[in-house]
This record gives structure tokens, C-alpha cells and sequence, in this order.
């Protein structure tokens, strides 16, 4: 992509967008449509926004984005507050820690990473989960979470690309 063709970066369209966006769908998955008995997925769309903006770039702004997608979804499930606060944070900082070693990678193991990260995130949230209720919650259900959450990468991989030379600095 040349620097001619880079959006700029507004923090409400790389940043407000993507949680917009976010949280409808978080709230149209939830919907109660069954076919043939089975129910919808519910992936953890904020962990899209979380690997993306930690891939495009620092930001002063995303933490507190992330803090307010966590606190949506623990109050919108029903979980313990700071559950997914935690998992979307820690997951942030991962990325953001091991963001020079992503830069340049190929899509297919950006995708490696990204599912490593969910990983984090999702075995942070099995254990706050243990932590709270004091029973440990259904690996079978983790898994299919995790598995509809690592497919929703093509929409991270689409956010990098659209804003990653939209700031220079970080490069």
C-alpha cells in the first residue's frame, strides 16, 4: 500500500469505529435465533479492535477503548466485573509487546499470532472465571468461543491494513 492511499489517523475512525462496530455485533450475536437447535456463536469481537490497534500503532486511547469494550461485555454476558477488562488488556499488551516481531509477517502467520493472542486472552478469562465461581467452566464451551473468535481474523487483518501507514513513526 503506498502512503498516498493510508487513511489518516483520526482516533475516532481507527479507534471509535472498530468498537462501534464491536459492540453491535457482540449485541446481534446474542440474539436468540436458533437453527436446527443450535444457537449462534459468541465470539469476542473487541479481541479484533485489541490485536489491531496494538499492531497499527501505540496509543493512549486504546487501553481506555478496551477498558470500556471489557466492561460492556461482562455487564451485557452477566460476568464478573473485570473479566473481560483483564483478558482484552492483557491481550492488548501482548500484542504490543510482540509487535516487532510481527511487523513484515505473512497473513497466514499473523494469524498464528492473533490465535496465540486470543489464547492468552481466553485462558485469562478461564481463570479469572475458576477464580470467581469457584468451579471450572466447560473447556468445550472455551473452545468454541476460541474457535469463532480466531476466525474472525480477516476483519483484524482488514483493520491493520487499512491505518498501518496511516502514522509513519511507528514504522
Amino acid at each position: 500500500m503506498s502512503f498516498s492511499a493510508a487513511r489518516p489517523l483520526d482516533p475516532w475512525r481507527w479507534i471509535g469505529v472498530p468498537a462501534l462496530l464491536c459492540i453491535g455485533c457482540t449485541i446481534l450475536f446474542a440474539a436468540p435465533i436458533r437453527v436446527y437447535g443450535l444457537q449462534l456463536p459468541e465470539p469476542v469481537f473487541p479481541l479484533v479492535a485489541a490485536f489491531g490497534w496494538a499492531v497499527i500503532r501505540p496509543s493512549i486511547i486504546a487501553p481506555f477503548a478496551l477498558l470500556a469494550l471489557g466492561a460492556f461485555l461482562d455487564l451485557f454476558w452477566g460476568n464478573a466485573l473485570g473479566l473481560w477488562v483483564i483478558a482484552l488488556l492483557l491481550s492488548y499488551a501482548v500484542t504490543l509487546f510482540m509487535r516487532n516481531m510481527m511487523t513484515g509477517q505473512s497473513r497466514p502467520m499473523m494469524w498464528v499470532w492473533y490465535a496465540g493472542v486470543c489464547a492468552v486472552a481466553m485462558a485469562a478469562g478461564y481463570l479469572i472465571t475458576m477464580l470467581d465461581v469457584k468451579s471450572a467452566p466447560s473447556l468445550i464451551g472455551v473452545f468454541w468461543q476460541y474457535l469463532a473468535t480466531i476466525l474472525l481474523y480477516p476483519f483484524a487483518h482488514r483493520l491493520i491494513d487499512r491505518f498501518d501507514d496511516a502514522d509513519v513513526r511507528f514504522r
